[in-house]
């Protein structure tokens, strides 16, 4: 441990940065000795599984505001002691939360691990999983200074806090600057390529949230429908569909590996389901799937739509989880709560119903029950109306982040659960068609069975991240993510080609090995 830094971690030793229009209110900095964690690759997304052990670093956090708008926000960085790699990895959030909470120090502990320091802010908001403590002034006025901080603001201001308390503690800035999220840190990420786009010289940004108003609408879509209907399956319903569905579209790539590689591209008819009998472990009992769990599962792979049928937004996978999401995000979009006698209710969750209560309808008491289609429409739109300038970040004008010689990589997961894969395809094609050579900056990869941010049957692609840093510091271009997973005992591994390419079996070689696929 150097001497020399341990005695700068003080708060009288760090100048407060420098940024117009902000006020720094305090600043703390201690050391932390010996810290050791293990960070398992479906906390770090874009990473993979690490072990911090024994690391020393100076935790500096400063609270600052901006005046008149009655704020606090708070930054919180991590500088190494001892073994510091020269660069800076920013972390973003997940859900309602900016970060400074449980997914983000698993990240910063994972950039320790590898000698980054980094740095996570809370944009004023805390660390709670919901809207509820900020979302409003007042019933009928939305918090708009806050919901800024949490679109853009605090992100910009992050990247230069960051920049300032390494120059202040190393005696020099970093040598390269990158940002890591997944969710909402991906929407994150893709805000700050296209407002500051010399904030970073590498952005991962996974499973980006970037059309907030519609994916969380979107959410809401199957409760609405199952409203209307006044009829809940149980989630083992949905579960038994997902699992003849998977197991129907597997092959369609031509190789049965568990997973469905295509895309929005099977003919399975859902209604084949009704009428089996299932074991349910939701209410401890068999049950018969329902006309009603069919017709959900339709329309939340068809995506959603208008009262006269119009596209509204796109769907899931056909292997997505409907009931309950298997990775670290607590949602999904169908899920039901179920009594033991096997009453079932709707169980929308806190995303969808916080955005149309307190952002759209500003009155946390809005009934949401009994919500017509039309009126579904008419709050889908009203949503983008009020907040798409402020909160989506889903401007293709990325032509200043390439003139920066910034780089992008994002994955998507095509058996998300909750923010469907065709956003992000739709993104990349709005950005192909603004910036041109958009592979010189810019790479998107589409994982067979991967869940959101994590889990689910696929492979997660742990070397997002290193293959980031390899293009931005030695012009080493990712062609491929490698993954892996098992089923039925078999492990198979995949080098997943860059979109729109697909990766494509060559009919010959063992279907298990990455070597018998190309991409096409």
């Amino acid at each position: 441990m150097s001497s020399n830094l341990t005695a700068m971690c003080s708060a009288q030793a760090i100048p407060y940065p420098s940024i117009t229009g902000v006020k720094f209110l305090t600043m703390s900095a201690n050391v932390v000795s010996n810290y050791t964690k293990f960070v398992p690759d479906y906390y770090n997304f874009n990473h993979p599984n690490i072990t911090v052990e024994n690391a020393n670093f100076c935790n500096i956090t400063v609270s600052y505001t901006h005046p008149g708008e009655n704020d606090q926000i708070y930054a919180e960085s991590w500088l190494p002691l001892d073994g510091w790699n020269g660069r800076l990895q920013a972390t973003g959030g997940g859900g309602w939360v900016a970060g400074r909470f449980k997914l983000s120090y698993y990240n910063m502990a994972g950039a320790i691990a590898e000698g980054y320091a980094t740095i996570t802010t809370d944009a004023g908001l805390g660390s709670a999983t919901d809207a509820s403590p900020w979302a409003l002034t007042s019933t009928g006025n939305v918090n708009l200074y806050k919901l800024q901080n949490l679109g853009s603001v605090s992100l910009y201001e992050q990247s230069v806090i960051g920049k300032a308390l390494i120059n202040s503690f190393y005696g020099k800035l970093p040598n390269y600057s990158y940002f890591s999220g997944c969710s909402q840190g991906g929407r994150q990420g893709m805000m700050v390529a296209q407002r500051y786009p010399d904030a970073y010289d590498g952005i991962a940004a996974s499973a980006p949230a970037i059309n907030w108003d519609e994916l969380i609408m979107n959410l809401f879509y199957p409760t609405l429908i199952m409203n209307m209907a006044g009829k809940y399956p149980a989630g083992c319903e949905f579960d038994a569909i997902v699992a003849a569905a998977t197991a129907y579209c597997d092959a369609a790539d031509g190789v049965a590996d568990g997973v469905v590689s295509t895309l929005y591209d099977c003919d399975f008819d859902p209604y084949s389901v009704v009428g089996q009998t299932i074991n349910c472990s939701t209410t401890g009992t068999t049950r018969v799937v329902s006309e009603t769990a069919a017709l959900i599962a339709n329309v939340t792979w068809e995506g959603s739509r208008s009262a006269n049928g119009g596209f509204l937004w796109y769907g899931l996978n056909y292997d997505a989880n409907l009931s309950g999401d298997g990775s670290i995000s607590a949602g999904a979009m169908d899920t039901t709560s179920c009594t033991s006698n096997g009453t079932c209710t709707s169980n929308s969750w806190v995303l969808p119903t916080q955005w149309i209560q307190y952002f759209i309808e500003k009155n946390p008491d809005y009934p949401l029950g009994n919500m017509t289609h039309e009126t579904f429409d008419a709050l889908f739109h009203a949503g983008k109306q009020q907040f798409d300038d402020i909160i989506s970040a889903n401007d293709p004008d990325l032509t200043a982040f390439k003139a920066a010689g910034g780089k992008l990589i994002s994955y998507h997961g095509k058996a998300d659960s909750i923010i469907p894969t065709g956003g992000s395809i739709h993104w990349h094609n709005a950005v192909n068609a603004t910036v041109p050579g958009i592979d010189d900056f810019y790479r998107l990869f589409l994982i067979p069975g991967l869940s959101h941010c994590s889990g689910g049957a696929g492979g997660q692609p742990t070397t997002t991240f290193n293959s980031l840093v390899a293009w931005v510091e030695n012009g080493t271009v990712p062609e491929y993510l490698p993954v892996s997973w098992n089923s039925s005992g078999t492990t198979f591994t995949r080098n997943i080609c860059k979109f729109p390419e697909e990766t494509v079996y060559d009919g010959v070689g063992d279907p298990s090995l990455a070597s018998s696929f190309n991409c096409v």
